[in-house]
């Protein structure tokens, strides 16, 4: 089937018009009528990842995070960035990219499910739809027992499979309403707190945050940007196993970016 008739069914379910406005989604570089038999799916659209994609024989690439996000004055193999388009379109991989409106339509929920809470919210709204359902990025709602902050990070780490994670906080405090935002977080944490969080999980913490979090009441479980995201990569392929049976889909590996030495 051809690389546009994929996406329409991608789009169904997953709109271009629930990303948020500063993001950049869809087919982002290739031939939208690229007959597509193998499909290899991603989180970031890396060197390592484009040769993987090319030498499984992958005729669509499919990225959680945008390869461009802003705006290229020329595509040469002078820049490290657009050395990569200029691979794909070389290879005649069809590029596409799914960003906040999987997010918003997929991640939040799938993470709020992953890490078992129940009773759950949206955790910050960026939409209501046709019958007035909120919409918007991560969850809120209330573990299975009330647990200190220790045993808290422990969960935490056999839910999406860590080795390791940060945390801000007392590790005695007792937490029972957990909030998670995937991804980059430290925006979440004016509307955790302002929604009765407990905890907060997410990544992309950085100092202030951490300490500015732990004063107002907050703790903070940096689980990292890609631990907390891996799972799109999954759920997409089950999605696409679903919905496209003729469709070869294969997945990246689960690898961390970074080693804790």
């Amino acid at each position: 089937m051809q690389c546009k008739e994929i996406m329409q069914v991608i789009e169904a379910t997953y709109p271009r018009t629930a990303a948020l406005d500063f993001d950049n989604v869809g087919l982002l570089a290739g031939r939208a009528d690229k007959e597509v038999n193998r499909v290899y799916l991603a989180l970031d659209a890396t060197d390592r990842v484009i040769e993987r994609a090319i030498e499984a024989g992958a005729d669509m690439l499919i990225t959680h995070h945008p390869l461009l996000f802003s705006a290229v004055k020329k595509v040469t193999d002078e820049d490290f960035i657009t050395r990569r388009i200029v691979k794909l379109i070389q290879n005649d991989i069809s590029y596409y990219a799914m960003h906040t409106n999987y997010d918003v339509l997929g991640m939040a929920e799938l993470a709020g499910k992953v890490l078992d809470i129940a009773h759950t919210d949206v955790l910050d709204v960026t939409q209501t739809d046709e019958v007035g359902e909120e919409k918007g990025i991560g969850r809120i709602g209330e573990l299975p027992e009330t647990m200190t902050l220790e045993e808290c990070c422990v969960y935490v780490k056999h839910k999406l499979e860590l080795g390791s994670l940060k945390v801000f906080g007392d590790m005695n405090r007792p937490v029972r309403r957990l909030a998670i935002l995937p991804g980059s977080g430290k925006s979440g944490i004016p509307v955790a707190l302002a929604k009765g969080a407990d905890v907060l999980v997410t990544g992309d913490i950085g100092h202030h945050d951490g300490l500015d979090a732990v004063e107002q009441g907050l703790a903070i479980i940096d689980a990292g940007h890609y631990g907390t995201e891996y799972i799109f990569i999954e759920d997409m392929k089950q999605f696409l196993n679903r919905k496209l049976p003729v469709l070869d889909v294969l997945t990246d590996p689960v690898e961390h970016p970074f080693q804790i030495v």
